[in-house]
């Protein structure tokens, strides 16, 4: 049995893709105008990137050539943009000059999704009682860009599971989406249930342990035991199988059009079964680890 959505509603009744394209670390014009370029003739229809990537007009550009290609049949409304709020953008003032600069840099009118990338500001240490102040005031000018069109859905990224819990005391809109690092070795259980109970689309990124897991570098006798199970599968299918069957929407970074094809095959490939992810899911905590930034210690 194949996965049965391609795309996950958000509570606000959008579809968002399932299966994106991450471009963190992508900057060099010609690699993002192929590997975007790419993606989309595969068939993705999801793009995230994010003010700190730097990475936004040239992704742009690329977008617009698309839609205006008079031999294609691609429209705005075909592609879901997501972007994200720089930790030195915190504030409400910075955050409305932020947003109408990604939407100069994207070329477009509207985003679909925005993010509060981090937590906390730029330039003051994780304990730093300001923290809070900062996101709530990033946050009410997400509500007003998102009252008022500018972006469509609206969210967080790396919030914790108290940082979630602390909106509901400050947001007139709850967050529908929160994006995470999500692998086996950094599953996460607490705040998947949290988001799942709570309406908030889990995002996936670092599937692949930032390539880790699936490289020389990290052995994982529970991947491969799957691997050998399912020939069919290659172990980045695995690991992006085991965060869809989370719930999660995942995100994965590919620099090559065989990767690209790789990674979006994954919607067409039967689930693993309950066995299977159960190998994946009983890795001890003594072994679990993140490869990207995490925000437990941002008051």
């Amino acid at each position: 049995m194949s996965l049965p959505h391609a795309s996950m509603m958000l509570y606000n009744g959008l579809s968002m893709p399932s299966v994106g394209l991450g471009t963190w670390q992508q900057r060099d014009p010609e690699t993002v105008q192929r590997v975007v370029a790419q993606a989309i003739d595969i068939g993705y229809r999801l793009i995230d990137t994010a003010s700190a990537y730097r990475n936004e007009s040239l992704i742009g550009n690329v977008l617009a050539q698309k839609f205006n290609d008079p031999h294609g049949n691609l429209s705005r409304r075909d592609i879901w943009i997501t972007s994200k709020l720089a930790p030195k953008q915190q504030g409400y003032e910075r955050a409305i000059s932020a947003v109408n600069e990604s939407l100069i840099n994207l070329q477009t009118d509207y985003i679909d999704l925005y993010l509060i990338h981090w937590p906390g500001v730029s330039g003051k240490v994780p304990e730093h009682p300001g923290h809070r102040s900062y996101r709530e005031s990033s946050w009410k000018a997400l509500e007003e860009l998102y009252k008022s069109g500018k972006v469509r859905a609206i969210g967080v990224s790396n919030y914790t599971k108290r940082h979630l819990q602390e909106m509901c005391e400050y947001a007139e809109i709850l967050p529908m989406v929160n994006q995470c690092e999500l692998h086996p070795l950094f599953p996460q259980p607490e705040l998947l249930e949290y988001c799942r109970d709570n309406n908030i689309l889990f995002t996936a990124y670092a599937s692949l342990g930032e390539g880790a897991l699936i490289g020389d570098q990290q052995i994982l006798p529970e991947l491969q035991a799957v691997s050998t199970v399912r020939p069919d599968l290659t172990s980045a299918q695995i690991l992006l199988l085991w965060g869809l069957q989370h719930g999660a929407a995942v995100i994965p970074k590919a620099s090559t059009a065989t990767r690209l094809q790789e990674n979006f095959k994954v919607l067409e490939k039967p689930l693993l079964s309950g066995p299977e992810l159960n190998m994946l899911d009983c890795i001890p905590a003594t072994r679990q680890q993140h490869f990207c930034w995490h925000a437990d210690s941002v008051s």
